[in-house]
């Protein structure tokens, strides 16, 4: 007999105080700054779509978790970080039930149907988004600029060039980008003063919420950085202004809060440098080539699926492994 008794228990055998209710909350508290940002420039309407969307969520999830006789899980934070990524990902004109119903479709059909946090293959805050898109094109692709934003666009030197408030009016930077109408100061797209999204419009909140993130390692560096610096690499590769793609649209608020979800992206290191270049990739492919100007959505969703290949394609070799011959 063994003086000494061995257990042999399941893993994980090293655990962190970090839990998964706590990342969530974390996260909720890391987009503050960009929902702030989004009620300051687009007003009080801005203010309600987020707590529908988020109070959707969470009531969405505790019912079907009711009805599918699982314990409720509303507390772990995880159904209010995806309503309020998917509002901050909306219009600031939409009416409060497409909030409501994106936020649905998100928890039941991008969510809970595949069993719940921990099981989805896709991003759920994007999977509503898309179901949105797809339902309703003509209100998810209504802009306005926030008030006083257009000085620029009526300012001598932009009447000379053709520039007027009535060309800019209802189009998102992207949207003039595409159609080479304009271009905006970088400092008023960095600030957040421009059209678009109420939650990705300023680049200085979106990165305070994740350098917030970074400094208490809830998320990984590789994703983000790669995701950045790829797009940037292609956008001059094809002569286009990287600056501008990184500032412009959805892409700040994609590589830092939406790409780095723990359960749909990559657990290994190399895996997610490699799902971070994909997305890039495929964002400024979509806005040069494809039909919406916006890329970041479909781009994470195409890459969500190519993360079980990923995990399996870059596992690291164990110590001492070797190739088998034959």
């Amino acid at each position: 007999m063994l003086e000494t008794e061995v257990v042999v228990s399941a893993a994980p055998h090293l655990r962190s105080g970090l839990t998964a209710e706590r990342i969530m909350w974390l996260v909720v508290a890391a987009l503050i700054p960009a929902s702030v940002a989004g009620v300051y420039y687009f007003g009080w309407h801005a203010l309600l779509i987020i707590l529908v969307s988020m109070g959707t969520a969470v009531l969405t999830e505790a019912l079907t978790r009711a009805l599918m006789k699982r314990p409720i899980t509303i507390g772990d934070g995880s159904a209010a970080v995806t309503g309020l990524i998917l509002a901050l990902t909306l219009p600031p004109t939409v009416p409060l039930w497409i909030p409501a119903a994106g936020s649905a479709f998100a928890i039941i059909l991008g969510k809970q149907i595949y069993g719940g946090l921990g099981y989805n293959p896709f991003n759920p805050a994007l999977v509503g988004r898309a179901f949105l898109l797809a339902s309703w094109p003509t209100l998810m692709m209504k802009w306005v600029w926030p008030e006083g934003s257009l000085g620029w666009a009526a300012d001598p030197t932009a009447a000379a060039q053709g520039i007027s408030v009535d060309a800019v009016a209802g189009a998102t930077a992207l949207e003039l980008w595409g159609e080479g109408i304009a271009k905006i100061p970088y400092l008023q797209m960095y600030l957040g003063n421009i059209a678009g999204s109420l939650g990705e419009t300023s680049a200085l909140a979106i990165l305070l919420g994740g350098l917030f993130l970074l400094v208490f390692k809830i998320i990984d560096w590789r994703i983000p950085v790669a995701y950045l610096g790829s797009l940037a690499l292609l956008a001059f590769l094809i002569g286009e202004d990287p600056l501008f793609h990184l500032l412009a649209g959805g892409v700040m608020l994609g590589a830092f809060f939406m790409a780095t979800d723990y359960v749909t992206t990559p657990v290994t290191p190399r895996g997610r440098l490699i799902f971070g270049v994909g997305c890039g990739l495929l964002t400024m492919l979509i806005r040069k080539y494809g039909g919406p100007p916006e890329g970041v959505c479909y781009a994470i969703l195409l890459m969500n699926i190519a993360t079980p290949l990923l995990d399996r394609w870059t596992v690291p070799k164990q110590f001492g492994e070797v190739r088998a011959n034959g």
